[in-house]
């Protein structure tokens, strides 16, 4: 019989051990000395708040099983109404808003929703292309309703009894939550997240890193804010616009850490890149950080030592590894990646990203593009070689919604039953365990007489000085492939017939990168709306298919 459990039960479980610690922090704005301005909840009153709502939307028909659109600013509101429905067992269908306009109300159509809790600007959308919420019959307006119908967020709270909601004893194997990827590495996809999945990545996060109960969080992304309740943190929500991290005020996220003597801190790498940059140039130290996380994309070792000028003691800068279907699984801290594999990672052994956390069982199995059924024993590669990285731990998801291509091509089934997750990256794993992360299977570039990993080459044009970042792509069917390299420079090029040159010699230097007969110069890389660090290599592919005089 599968057992019951419920994310909520992690914020009543804080809310009686720690009942006047704060739980969320929200800047409201600033005084005329230009000092920020905070709003708190107390866990008490988190608690308390949410049980309220939960009644309320139990009162207007969103019950267990509810797929319900939440399209919400992060604040008080988001998390009063994200555990509210945790509570009642109804399943928030989350989207990220910086996908784009288009590509968000097309997922939000695919989750099938029967609710839609929003701010004022999402129900102006909603009504702008009603096409795409027919499905819809149950409309909660945060904020003011202006001419169209529906409950308002502030009548839900106005339940007349102070007694605890009776949370919904839902199964460990029971949806959670519908969390989309955004799509950066291939169309967005609704993940299916379960109770058990949420109760299981909040016991490895808490293992792994060792989180204490008097920490304070400031969580850059703002779905990792939600693990923060369960796990006794108090979330200090940043002044900044979570769709661009890559534009940050690093001097606000500075504030926001001086200001609460936060404890840890969760950054995409371009984030990180920003605000590490301006702490170096002013030096700056942050001494009440414990641990920085960093994921979303690689993370590379230079910015992980300018980051580093600032802490103190024996904090490190921790790079997770992940994905939106499985986070997080294998882990490394920058301690073992300065002193040791940057210069393997410089000279094109791809990225470390660590050992399996806890109990996630991390395989390297042969690459293929086709879906595989059953798992067997000679899929399996040997250490050292380079294959397709699959994933299984009770965190894992094991499905999408109602996307059976998805679950064909993502999951795979094992002798004993249980389920596998293709994270579509190649790697390959070394004698001491960690796994070296090679680039995504898509990527890879396939000539007529080799096969070339985006990660492991890249690396080589990296080390040049005034590189920022480099991207290689393919032109043609693979097997048949002819490899090019993207250039963003740090600083802008004066001669560029001169630095071309140079970034050739460099080609010619590695065997890895010696077939390489083509080098562009981009401005700036397109890159992924969440953490504004994965580059989109499809976009510089079709560039550079104009660009090559085949």
């Amino acid at each position: 019989m599968t057992a019951s459990t419920n994310i909520s039960m992690g914020l009543k479980n804080s809310a009686r051990a720690f009942p006047h610690k704060r739980a969320i922090v929200c800047p409201e704005g600033r005084n005329k000395n230009n000092q920020v301005l905070y709003s708190q909840l107390t866990f008490a009153q988190l608690d308390a708040l949410s049980d309220k709502v939960a009644f309320g939307l139990e009162r207007i028909g969103i019950v267990r099983g509810t797929r319900t659109i939440l399209m919400v600013t992060p604040g008080t509101d988001f998390f009063i109404l994200v555990f509210a429905m945790f509570k009642v067992g109804a399943i928030p269908v989350v989207v990220d808003p910086g996908m784009g306009i288009d590509r968000m109300l097309s997922c939000l159509e695919q989750g099938r929703p029967k609710a839609f809790i929003g701010i004022e600007k999402a129900h102006l959308l909603r009504k702008l292309k009603p096409n795409f919420f027919k499905s819809v019959n149950i409309w909660v307006t945060v904020g003011r309703r202006w001419f169209w119908g529906g409950h308002t967020l502030e009548q839900l709270k106005k339940t007349k009894t102070d007694d605890p909601y009776p949370c919904a004893q839902t199964l460990a194997d029971e949806t959670a939550a519908i969390v989309f990827t955004t799509g950066s590495t291939g169309p967005a996809k609704g993940v299916i997240y379960t109770h058990g999945n949420f109760d299981a990545q909040i016991r490895q996060i808490q293992s792994h890193w060792q989180i204490e109960p008097d920490e304070i969080d400031l969580p850059t992304f703002p779905l990792f804010a939600l693990f923060d309740p369960a796990l006794g943190m108090t979330a200090v929500i940043p002044d900044m616009d979570p769709t661009k991290p890559a534009q940050v005020d690093p001097t606000k996220i500075i504030e926001a850490i001086e200001n609460h003597g936060v404890t840890n801190m969760f950054a995409s790498p371009a984030l990180l890149n920003r605000v590490g940059k301006y702490g170096q140039e002013h030096r700056v130290k942050l001494p009440s950080l414990r641990r920085v996380i960093s994921a979303g994309a690689p993370v590379s070792p230079s910015n992980i030592e300018q980051f580093s000028s600032m802490l103190e003691g024996g904090t490190e800068v921790h790079t997770p590894y992940g994905a939106t279907e499985a986070v997080p699984i294998i882990s490394i801290a920058s301690r073992e990646i300065l002193s040791e594999t940057r210069q393997l990672s410089e000279q094109g052994f791809g990225m470390c990203v660590g050992r399996p956390i806890c109990d996630t069982r991390v395989l390297i199995i042969g690459i293929s593009d086709d879906p595989i059924n059953q798992l067997t024993e000679k899929m399996i590669l040997p250490d050292t070689q380079v294959g397709e990285i699959i994933v299984q731990a009770p965190l894992v998801t094991q499905s999408y919604f109602n996307n059976k291509k998805a679950n064909l091509f993502g999951k795979i089934q094992d002798d004993a039953g249980g389920f596998w997750h293709r994270m579509g990256d190649l790697g390959w794993k070394d004698s001491k365990g960690r796994i070296w992360f090679c680039g995504r299977k898509g990527h890879r570039v396939v000539t007529a007489h080799e096969t070339m990993f985006t990660i492991p080459c890249e690396a080589i044009f990296n080390n040049h000085e005034n590189v920022y970042r480099s991207a290689l792509v393919g032109i043609g069917e693979k097997g048949h492939q002819i490899p090019v390299i993207f250039i963003e420079p740090l600083e802008p090029v004066s001669d560029k017939k001169s630095f071309i040159n140079e970034m050739m010699d460099l080609a010619l230097s590695a065997p890895l990168t010696k077939s390489i007969k083509h080098v562009f110069i981009e401005k700036a890389f397109p890159v992924d709306i969440r953490h504004n660090s994965k580059i989109f290599r499809e976009t510089l592919a079709e560039k550079a298919a104009q660009l090559v005089k085949l």
